[in-house]
């Protein structure tokens, strides 16, 4: 899997649980893919297309991004000048605020745009962050945490999230997804996927799986079963391109008894073989 990333220190940022960089001017082309063990928050300004958990953005201006490390995700940069800062930070660095905030919910659109006053205020406390990174102050940890919590609450000011929690069926629908995203990343082939179908989720969050198809559609507008064919087939295409694990183990690391169920499945949703689009 890729673990690098151009211009920061891995073995610090795991050392700190943190990091913060300005993001390069280049980067590289035609993309730059990513499936990592931290969570990421950004500002940027320029165009860009960005593949995000199975879905496609097109960029352009300013944003404040929020990256889940549990989603695949590649980057292809349209504009030359191309700005802007990053935060990275491990789950126990901040393990209160990625849990709880739907920024960081593998389910919703992870970028949210930014005004030009809005743009200046993040860009002032990213700068903030930076230096205060690049010090010798002692409690730099606790400023780096305010400041992330800053960010964090500003955005869910200016872009609150679509569902709220106050009816049944957003609860429910909000704990399938949890129980759905807790299984990836697939780290290894020795514990493959268990939650496979509707019927799965109903037994595990203990109600009729009529009531949580009900619910899932009603506060989603999709069925339980579409999330979890996009999610395993996300978690497929990563598997394919990230790692060298013969399409066999893939099969069976995400839970199909067979590799030719594996690949009617793949083919079926994507259009191509496993194999063909590892090659690509």
């Amino acid at each position: 899997m890729v673990n690098e990333i151009p211009g920061v220190n891995m073995s610090e940022l795991k050392l700190q649980g943190f990091k913060i960089h300005e993001l390069p001017a280049l980067v590289e082309v035609p993309a730059v893919h990513g499936r990592r063990d931290f969570y990421k928050m950004g500002l940027v300004t320029g165009e860009m297309t960005v593949g995000y958990g199975g879905e496609v953005l097109e960029l352009s201006g300013t944003v404040l991004f929020f990256v889940n490390p549990r989603v695949s995700r590649s980057v292809v940069r349209r504009s030359v000048n191309t700005t802007g800062y990053a935060c990275i930070f491990t789950e126990t660095f901040m393990p209160a605020i990625v849990k709880k905030s739907p920024l960081w919910n593998a389910s919703e659109n992870p970028m949210i745009p930014l005004n030009t006053e809005q743009a200046a205020f993040m860009t002032a406390i990213f700068q903030k962050m930076l230096a205060v990174h690049h010090s010798n102050y002692s409690y730099k940890r606790d400023v780096i945490k305010n400041c992330i919590e800053l960010i964090v609450h500003e955005a869910l000011a200016i872009q609150p999230p679509v569902r709220s929690l106050q009816n049944g069926a957003a609860r429910i629908t909000q704990s399938f997804i949890d129980l759905l995203e807790r299984q990836f990343p697939i780290e290894h082939t020795a514990a493959p996927l268990k939650l496979r179908t509707p019927q799965d989720f109903a037994a595990k969050l203990a109600i009729h799986v009529n009531y949580l198809n009900r619910a899932v559609k009603q506060a989603t507008g999709k069925p339980t079963s579409v999330h979890i064919t996009e999610r395993v087939t996300a978690e497929a295409k990563a598997l394919l391109k990230h790692t060298d694990w013969s399409v066999a183990d893939i099969a069976y690391a995400l839970g199909f008894e067979y590799p030719t169920y594996f690949n009617n499945y793949f083919k079926r949703i994507t259009g191509t073989t496993p194999s063909s689009f590892r090659q690509v």
